[in-house]
């Protein structure tokens, strides 16, 4: 029996949102810099993306609406429901901020980091929580992807399912991670409108319109954030003090399933956590039995989790950034 979120009986679908723009160069740093200069006054909601926002962005409206989404589900902002104030997160302020550690995403521990928000935020991405969690081939052709999320609409009861949001949902997927063609129609800014495409998780086949998935070693993820994405998996999985094999590999949401790593690419990253985590963490295959512990006096805080990623850059500034 399938198991996740996306199969609890109040799950409600997300297939929308993104105006059917990908994520683009520069957006996510512009959607934070507005934020941070506004989240001192009271009810900045209006400031940020009223209409104001069109003339500062050079944008247009549905723009405006793609950048605020991306924004929100890259964990760069949040905003809270039911409230008019919008904030940068920490995670926001470690990347884009004063002395922020990338600012313009030009390391791929950055694009790694958005990339884990994306491919598990269940609530509000479907598409991309269902296609990295549980799709079960390697290969896929767009149309296909529509039908079999069309069957889980379908077989899940989930109402106002319309074709043409799954269409325009699943276009907006292949397009934020696979490199369309250059074209003379098109342009440039077409062909490499999304900064995760330069990791490479999808690519395009010989036949046409089909795609692959790429599994297996990741070089250019980083041990940190490899770890922040374990640490903010098992926070939302499990409280307890020890955290399986095969949770870390295979459970939906897990590192193993978004990063699309092979059970021996996991392995070769755990066996070597405590080093790297100080003794905060550490794998274990007592008696068999495959796991990672984690030390008692170690909390699961996401902010202190995010430590872990400063490593991972090679001018890294300290937490000094947040």
């Amino acid at each position: 029996m399938l198991r996740g979120p996306l199969y609890q009986q109040d799950y409600r679908p997300q297939f929308s949102g993104h105006e059917t723009f990908p994520l683009r160069y520069g957006w996510l740093k512009k959607a934070y810099d507005c934020v941070h200069e506004t989240e001192q006054e009271g009810d900045n909601k209006a400031l940020c993306w009223g209409d104001d926002a069109i003339a500062r962005f050079g944008v247009g409206k549905n723009m405006v609406a793609s950048m605020r989404h991306w924004a929100n589900v890259a964990g760069i902002i949040e905003e809270p429901l039911g409230e008019n104030q919008v904030a940068t997160t920490t995670l926001g302020k470690l990347l884009f901020g004063k002395i922020g550690l990338d600012p313009y995403l030009e390391h791929p521990t950055s694009l790694w980091l958005i990339h884990w928000k994306l491919a598990t935020e269940w609530k509000k991405k479907t598409t991309w929580f269902w296609a990295f969690n549980y799709y079960p081939a390697v290969t896929f052709e767009r149309d296909q992807l529509i039908k079999r999320l069309e069957k889980l609409a379908k077989d899940q009861g989930w109402s106002r399912v319309a074709h043409a949001t799954v269409k325009n949902d699943v276009a907006c997927f292949v397009r934020t991670y696979a490199a369309q063609p250059f074209s003379v129609k098109g342009g440039r800014d077409d062909s490499l409108e999304s900064p995760l495409t330069e990791l490479g998780l999808i690519k395009p086949v010989s036949k046409r319109d089909e795609f692959r998935f790429v599994r297996g070693p990741k070089s250019t993820l980083g041990d940190g954030a490899f770890i922040y994405a374990l640490l903010e998996f098992w926070s939302e999985y499990s409280d307890s003090a020890t955290l399986s094999f095969e949770a870390i590999a295979h459970e939906p949401g897990s590192p193993g399933r978004a990063f699309l790593l092979d059970e021996n690419d996991v392995v070769d990253r755990l066996t070597n956590i405590e080093d790297i985590t100080d003794g905060a963490l550490r794998w274990s295959e007592t008696a068999g039995l495959k796991q990672v512990v984690r030390n008692t006096d170690f909390k699961l805080d996401l902010d202190r989790a995010l430590q872990f990623i400063v490593g991972d850059y090679d001018n890294s500034n300290s937490m000094e950034a947040v």
